[in-house]
């Protein structure tokens, strides 16, 4: 079954390992096989993947554009499952949910629900962050000699 595609002015996609860029007007691609195809909005650049849960779906993201080097991109995830869930016990069910559909070589699934493993992290991050900030300065952080 065909898949219509419509791109905005310079948008760019994956299609099968490629990066298309749209030119400076509204387009529709007709896509009449099945390859892995990724919108700009759900890519991730690797300069950008500065977060353990980035890091995986970048390697997520890998499998799914990259079918030639599944070895290695597996090596690295699991890998970083492994860091990730020591680190984060919290995030065990959704890593599960994503490791399941990489087993069964289901990648653009896995990728959905890498998506929403750093949103978890990007929350879990926030809640720290307003917990740090409702903490009181201790008060042996202060010169009692300058009034601070």
């Amino acid at each position: 079954m065909a898949l219509k595609i419509s791109l905005k002015p310079h948008e760019r996609l994956i299609i099968g390992g490629a990066v298309v860029q749209n030119s400076n007007s509204r387009c529709d691609l007709i896509v009449e096989n099945n390859v892995p195809i990724l919108r700009e909005k759900d890519i991730l650049r690797e300069k950008d993947a500065d977060s353990p849960c980035k890091r995986i779906y970048f390697t997520v993201q890998l499998m799914y554009v990259d079918e030639k080097n599944l070895v290695e991109h597996h090596a690295i995830y699991w890998k970083l499952v492994r860091e990730i869930v020591e680190a984060a016990p919290s995030t065990l069910g959704l890593i599960d949910q994503i490791s399941e559909q990489i087993l069964n070589s289901k990648y653009y699934p896995a990728l959905k629900l890498a998506q929403k493993l750093i949103e978890y992290e990007q929350e879990a991050i926030k809640h720290v962050r307003d917990s740090i900030a409702g903490i009181p300065d201790r008060p042996e952080d202060h010169d009692v000699r300058q009034g601070n």
